[in-house]
């Protein structure tokens, strides 16, 4: 699929408007299994099990996962950082893309932002995952920077998007922001 073929199934009618509420809760070590194969069928280089596992185990990492009928769909980890939240791995099966999981995963991290009174939420995308920055794009976070290189596996460039809390924000401007996510 080209760039424009992306752009245009992105700004067409989105299927959001038929999610079905799914349930996003800590992630256990009995999710590994699911979490690895989605990260096998999400990505071209991906994680070992292994590095799953040390990188949830870090005393400042934090997994979730979402599950839809007692099954895993998709995951997610941050880590807490004394002045941002930083998303260090984020997939959806391919089979369930499309239908609001990932954009109530991402509700789920930016609502991370507010309790835990960090100012900035930000994550790494490959240069060339074009539907990932219109993803996050469309999740209000925008590229602060390039890093070249910054891939060892492909020695591949990434983009350092973030998601920046405004400085005054009121509890009702959380609450219509995180609506106007949903919606």
């Amino acid at each position: 699929m080209n760039i424009l073929q992306m752009l245009r199934e992105w700004s067409g009618e989105p299927h959001w408007h038929k999610q079905v509420r799914t349930y996003i809760r800590w992630m256990h070590l009995g999710d590994m299994p699911a979490v690895v194969q989605i990260e096998q069928a999400s990505f071209a280089y991906t994680w070992t099990e292994e590095q799953i596992l040390r990188c949830w185990r870090q005393r400042n990492c934090i997994g979730l996962v979402a599950e839809r009928n007692e099954k895993v769909v998709g995951f997610m980890m941050y880590e807490l950082h004394k002045a941002k939240l930083h998303a260090t791995n984020f997939a959806v099966a391919p089979t369930c893309r499309r239908q609001g999981i990932g954009r109530q995963l991402a509700s789920k991290l930016i609502s991370k932002v507010f309790s835990h009174h960090r100012p900035r939420l930000t994550l790494v995308v490959r240069e060339n995952n074009m539907r990932a920055q219109f993803f996050f794009r469309a999740m209000t976070f925008c590229v602060v920077e390039s890093l070249p290189g910054y891939y060892e596996d492909s020695g591949e460039d990434g983009l350092l998007m973030e998601y920046r809390v405004p400085t005054t924000v009121t509890a009702e401007q959380v609450d219509r922001l995180l609506e106007s996510i949903w919606s």
